[in-house]
């Protein structure tokens, strides 16, 4: 992938595709291959070594703290990147983890809902506060499984919308089956058939590629 990108992987249930993140982000170990970020083999890094070089992840089931707010949400990934272990310092002392947790909230539009209960979130909103909590690792590649699953249209519409004003100057690969969704905010596809690269292209031609139609979309020739 080039920097910069906005890459879609799609495939039929069971494709690899959840899997394929797992590798990446060092939650599996890979049965073969090698998996390189910015010139460097991180094949057996484990998952917070991997944060650390600059991959975030979400989660295809919406992985967030329940029982804090949304600003505790965030602020908690955001302490574990910026801030060394000190027994007597306050948290309220934080002023440049809480301006950053700020900036965060207002980017994903959830500044008025900073105070609420994570767990009194829509689901929409749910699913933005885990790419809040994505983003506070500050990452390079982020990597979004199934962001709009279990939503309405209208959730899937402002999702669309945030990550289209993410990706200025980040790199993002999403797992996806909606399929309008993708079609509309990849810039490149690639399609995943039983753990392997079935096709790989512009939107265009995904959509118009016959073997895809036939395996994925469930088109006869």
């Amino acid at each position: 992938m080039e920097k910069g990108e906005l890459r879609a992987v799609i495939g039929p249930n069971g494709a690899g595709k959840t899997t394929f993140f797992n590798v990446i982000a060092g939650k599996l170990p890979p049965t073969k291959g090698e998996i390189w970020f910015k010139g460097e083999n991180i094949t057996h890094f484990p998952p917070y070594v991997v944060t650390k070089k600059g991959i975030g992840r979400s989660y295809q089931i919406t992985n967030i703290f329940p029982k804090l707010t949304v600003f505790e949400n965030v602020r908690v990934a955001a302490q574990a990147i910026e801030v060394t272990y000190n027994f007597w310092k306050d948290v309220q002392d934080l002023n440049q983890v809480n301006q950053k947790v700020m900036r965060i909230l207002e980017k994903l539009k959830l500044i008025d809902q900073k105070d609420i209960r994570a767990a009194n979130l829509p689901h929409g909103l749910q699913r933005h506060l885990e790419i809040g909590i994505a983003l506070a690792s500050e990452p390079e590649l982020l990597l979004l499984d199934e962001p709009t699953a279990g939503m309405t249209q209208e959730e899937t519409q402002r999702m669309m919308e945030l990550i289209g004003e993410i990706s200025q100057g980040l790199t993002i690969v999403l797992v996806e089956h909606d399929m309008k969704f993708v079609m509309t905010v990849s810039k490149k596809i690639t399609v995943l058939h039983e753990g392997r690269v079935l096709a790989e292209g512009a939107p265009e031609e995904i959509r118009d590629n016959e073997e895809v139609q036939r395996v994925y979309l469930g088109k006869q020739k």
